[in-house]
């Protein structure tokens, strides 16, 4: 398979023209995987755009791609939203490249009661960094959407998205099976939430129930916080007709 890059400049390209990737994906594409003139590359903006073409000329810096085929695809709906609960090490980490590959469309950082990572005074550093996990893990997967990673939330922002969104708690001691969850028709965002280490709280766990979430579990066995969302989003892309 033709290796993936994006590119803002994919926005305005079209077949017949070029599109020229620069900075770290020219280094990708000439330094790291040594590309040649004439490979086939796909290239698109994150935002739907889907380039096929194939490298007309090729330096460290500047790797230009002629333009042969355009797609433009819709963003889906609804969309998968994750929210991540910190974890300690990387765990979080290795959540947030798993879902970027099983098709999320949305991540969000909660800082739960539970969560041992704390992200306090340095936010900003800690959403980069999953920025820059999902930038790589979408180009791994070939996704024309690039995932959007929003700003941490605490309880009250997850209670103010359970308001808005088919919010599901993955809660190993849940009576309901997700699997079971009917998300026919579904036209608000489906939100999952999983929790970190310890679990979510009870108190966490009332205050989005009284909003509106309801608590499902995967399965007999109790999933990592670094692998329940992954595997809510594959059985959601199922349910939802993606896969």
């Amino acid at each position: 398979m033709a290796l993936h890059f994006l590119s803002d400049a994919a926005a305005a390209a079209s077949p017949g023209g070029t599109v020229v990737l620069d900075g770290g994906e020219a280094h990708h594409a000439a330094t790291v995987r040594r590309l040649r003139r004439g490979e086939a590359v796909t290239v698109g903006d994150g935002c739907g755009v889907w380039l096929e073409g194939t490298v007309d000329e090729i330096a460290p810096r500047e790797v230009v791609v002629r333009v042969v085929t355009r797609r433009d695809v819709a963003a889906p709906t609804p969309r998968l939203v994750l929210v991540q609960a910190l974890a300690k090490g990387d765990r979080d980490e290795l959540a947030v490249q798993a879902a970027t590959e099983l098709g999320v469309d949305v991540i969000v950082p909660w800082q739960a009661e539970r969560s041992i990572s704390r992200w306090d005074g340095k936010a900003d550093k800690g959403v980069a960094r999953w920025r820059t996990i999902v930038r790589e893990a979408v180009k791994q997967a070939h996704r024309p959407w690039l995932p959007e990673v929003a700003d941490p939330v605490d309880r009250a922002g997850l209670v103010a998205l359970a308001a808005t969104t088919r919010m599901l708690i993955l809660d190993p001691g849940a009576a309901c099976r997700l699997s079971a969850a009917d998300l026919t028709g579904q036209t608000r965002d489906v939100a999952f939430v999983v929790g970190p280490e310890g679990g979510v709280s009870e108190a966490e766990l009332s205050a989005l129930s009284v909003a509106g979430a309801t608590p499902v579990r995967l399965g007999p066995t109790v999933l990592r916080t670094s692998t329940a969302g992954a595997a809510a989003i594959a059985v959601a892309n199922v349910a939802l007709g993606r896969w």
